[in-house]
């Protein structure tokens, strides 16, 4: 197959499969959801998505459909069943089907969305341009909530001015970007936001943060400034999709390119992992 579908059990081409419309994704945004890259028919670090999916639902109170082994199953088994190499997994949780009512009766039963398609992941030597805007958007951006209009205009007006992504700050402080965690190197070391409630708590934020500890290169986990993001030694991007795109320019500013061996560094050891855990030879 080339695309594949699936609704609670019901599984088909993406161009055949329809949801109900009482369910509450389509009137509320009511679910979250999460992605990942498969490659050989491994989807990889996908444990570790399952369980960023479950701790959303816990977030929202939505009775998860299922467990996170038999989540895991069902990904893998459609994966397995599409022709691509390399393909785009997604997956959504809603709150479940009701009559409109932002009031939701509690112990709803959810419902599971997946998506799966014929996708790479980034060039990761690619380099990259973005624009800047204020944060608007609402305070529990750990939730990887359906809830991305925000994100959604922000992505569309870097594209507009040319530019491959947004990056977000709330005053002076830089949080993240409309759909990528940021990272800067100064002096060395490697400086990423808190995972707190203005930022996602990427996948690859975490594994970004493991392999520089591996290699000996200082973590600062702290908050930055824009103006210390325009004066860094480097400035990158981490995401499912992407493992480690360097910036060279913001608004128009060219920026960065002042460590390209920590960069590279950091770059090399994250495409490897992929590769390595998405190998064909793999156990």
């Amino acid at each position: 197959m080339k695309t594949l579908g699936y609704y609670n059990g019901k599984y088909d081409s993406l161009d055949k499969m329809t949801v109900p419309m009482a369910d509450r994704a389509c009137s509320f945004g009511d679910g979250i959801y999460d992605s990942a890259y498969a490659r050989n028919h491994r989807v990889y670090s996908l444990c570790e998505h399952v369980e960023r999916t479950l701790e959303s639902c816990r977030l929202l109170d939505i009775t998860p459909p299922c467990s996170a082994e038999q989540l895991s199953d069902i990904i893998n088994d459609m994966v397995s069943k599409v022709d691509a190499n390399e393909q785009f997994v997604y997956w959504q949780v809603s709150r479940g089907c009701a009559a409109r009512n932002h009031a939701y009766e509690e112990g709803m039963k959810s419902n599971l969305w997946i998506i799966i398609k014929e996708c790479s992941i980034r060039d990761t030597y690619a380099e990259i341009k973005l624009i800047s805007e204020e944060d608007t958007r609402f305070l529990h951006c750990n939730i990887k909530s359906l809830n991305l209009i925000p994100s959604v205009m922000s992505a569309t007006r870097a594209k507009r001015a040319g530019c491959d992504e947004c990056v977000f700050h709330r005053g002076d402080r830089v949080t993240e970007c409309a759909h990528s965690n940021i990272h800067i190197i100064k002096d060395g070391t490697v400086v990423t936001p808190p995972a707190d409630r203005y930022i996602l708590d990427g996948i690859a934020r975490r594994h970004l943060i493991a392999f520089c500890r591996e290699m000996g290169i200082p973590v600062d986990i702290r908050p930055f400034t824009v103006d210390e993001m325009m004066n860094a030694d480097e400035i990158f991007l981490t995401s499912a999709g992407s493992m480690g795109l360097r910036v060279r320019e913001i608004d128009g500013k060219a920026v960065g390119g002042m460590a390209p061996c920590i960069m590279k560094r950091i770059q090399d050891r994250m495409l490897s992992d992929f590769i390595e855990k998405t190998s064909p030879e793999l156990g």
